[in-house]
Order: C-alpha cells, then sequence, then structure tokens
C-alpha cells in the first residue's frame, strides 16, 4: 500500500507539469510553427534521457520506437498545438478529460485490466468536476479544434497503453528516450518542408524551451510510464485529471484570476475522481486450515 502511495505521488508529477506546459507555451514560445514546436520539445528531452540511459534500442524496440515515437510524441505534439490555437482552453481541457475512460477502455482490450466501478465512477466524477470548473459556454467552437482535441485524446491513450503493454518488465527510461528521440526525427523533416528554416528565439523562449523540454517532456513522460508499470491503468488515467486542476490554480496564482465558487466545486469533484481511483490494500490471503486425519 505504501508503495502504491509512492508511485501515485510519482506519477503525478507528470500531469502537473503537463499543467504548467499550457502557460509557458502560450507566454513564452512561438505559435505559428507547431512542428518545429513539437520537435524541439521532444528531441532535447530524447537526446538527455539517451545520456543517462546509454542504451541503444535493440531487435524488436527499433520498430516499437518507431510506432510509439510517431503516436506519443510526433502525431500527439502537434494535434495538442492545433487544438489549443483552434478552441477556447475550456473546450480543449473538457474534450482531452474523456482520457481516463478512454484508457480503461483501450486498457481492457490490449493488457486485459478490466476497469472496476471505483475506476468507473472516478472517471466520471472527474468529467464532470472539469467540465464545471472549465466549460463556459462559448460560442463559435471549431469542428476541425474539437477534432484535433479528440484525435490527441485517443492517440494518447492508445499510445499509453501500448506502451504499457510492450514495455513490462523493461528499462522505462531508455524506452522513453527511443520514443521522444524518434518522435522529434520524423517531425524534424516535415517542419523544415513545410515551416521553412527554423525559427529565431530569444533568451526568453530558449529557457521556455528547456523546462518545457527537460521537465513538461522528458521528466514528466518517464514517471508517467513508471507509474503505467506500476499502477492500473484507470488509476494512471484518473491522475490525469490533475492536469486542468494545475490550469487553473495556475491561472489563479500566475495570472491572478479570480476563483469561483464553481471551479471550487469542480476541484473538489476532480480531487474525489482522482481519490476513488488510488489502489486498495490487497486483501490478506485466507489464513490455510491444517489438515486433519478422522483415521478409525
Amino acid at each position: 500500500m505504501e508503495a502504491n502511495s509512492r508511485w501515485v505521488a510519482l506519477t503525478a508529477v507528470a500531469p502537473v507539469a503537463w499543467g504548467t506546459n499550457y502557460y509557458v507555451t502560450h507566454e513564452f514560445l512561438p505559435t505559428d510553427r507547431p512542428l518545429y514546436g513539437a520537435a524541439l520539445r521532444a528531441l532535447p528531452a530524447g537526446l538527455v534521457l539517451l545520456a543517462l540511459a546509454r542504451r541503444r534500442p535493440h531487435g524488436v524496440w527499433w520498430w516499437r520506437s518507431a510506432v510509439l515515437g510517431l503516436l506519443n510524441v510526433s502525431v500527439f505534439f502537434v494535434l495538442v498545438y492545433a487544438a489549443s490555437q483552434l478552441l477556447p482552453t475550456s473546450v480543449a481541457s473538457t474534450v482531452m478529460a474523456a482520457s481516463p475512460l478512454t484508457m480503461m477502455l483501450i486498457a481492457w482490450s490490449l493488457v486485459a485490466e478490466r476497469p472496476g466501478a471505483a475506476h468507473l465512477t472516478g472517471a466520471a466524477i472527474g468529467l464532470a468536476g472539469v467540465c464545471l470548473m472549465l466549460f463556459t459556454g462559448a460560442e463559435g467552437v471549431s469542428v476541425p479544434g474539437v477534432l484535433a482535441s479528440g484525435g490527441a485524446m485517443l492517440v494518447s491513450a492508445f499510445g499509453h497503453i501500448l506502451t504499457k503493454r510492450w514495455n513490462a518488465g523493461g528499462a522505462v527510461l531508455a524506452s522513453t528516450a527511443w520514443q521522444l528521440t524518434a518522435g522529434a526525427l520524423f517531425l524534424l523533416p516535415v517542419a523544415a518542408a513545410v515551416e521553412g528554416p527554423p525559427p529565431a528565439l530569444s533568451a526568453s523562449a530558449l529557457l521556455a524551451f528547456a523546462y518545457v523540454s527537460v521537465v513538461a517532456t522528458a521528466l514528466a513522460f518517464t514517471v508517467w510510464f513508471a507509474g503505467l508499470r506500476h499502477l492500473p491503468s484507470g488509476t494512471v488515467g484518473l491522475i490525469g485529471l490533475l492536469n486542468p486542476v494545475t490550469g487553473v490554480l495556475l491561472g489563479t496564482v500566475v495570472a491572478g484570476e479570480a476563483l469561483t465558487v464553481r471551479q471550487l466545486c469542480g476541484l473538489g469533484l476532480v480531487l474525489l475522481g482522482v481519490a476513488l481511483g488510488r489502489p486498495g490494500r490487497p486483501r490478506p490471503a485466507p489464513r490455510a486450515v491444517p489438515a486433519t486425519c478422522n483415521a478409525p
């Protein structure tokens, strides 16, 4: 139980870091270069982890790294950028909040993890809390934006569960490094062909990219995949609801936005949903009853 609690706390670092990533990207990074933005986020992170892991792919991990890098990095990063540009943050976050339920259903089919009642209830309560916090009824919602956000949610859920299936018993640090590097290498030639030369970056943009790459990507993805290896997928998916919570709290602390009663109620529902997904204490095995001899 204590070990599970430690893994829950460690895994929570990822959605908190991803929640701060929205603010840093919006405030400091170029908004017209999504392909370069995704590549410059992934490549340094992959190289840092490669230097730490000191391992290269072997055997089936050459093509597995390519598949996971395409899903979890290349496609996901670009779709998230498109959704953030086309949709209000409230709508994009609400669509992504369906990720826990999606992860549970995919895990059921790919890794035979049948979702429990507590996980399903937690997902429903957490989604309701996110809607209460973020949905503002904004008009003029972009259909392509909704499709991009929904696509990002589906791609990441499938890619993360596929990582769990393929990396059972494997080295999390090395496989994360391979994914990030492969995803960046897919993006770079496409970015050069579509967006031209790399953008000129100011000192603040370079520092922002350093944070996004090291903290919100290298560290976040490593602890996220480690959590997927040690915890049920439903638990990890519900921990991901801390992402929009972080966004709301960051807006309150940094941007001076008012925290309304409705947002506080939504925050409470999200935290309740996350709590319902915590792994319970395993039941003790029944004590063996000594055999008796009834000899005549």
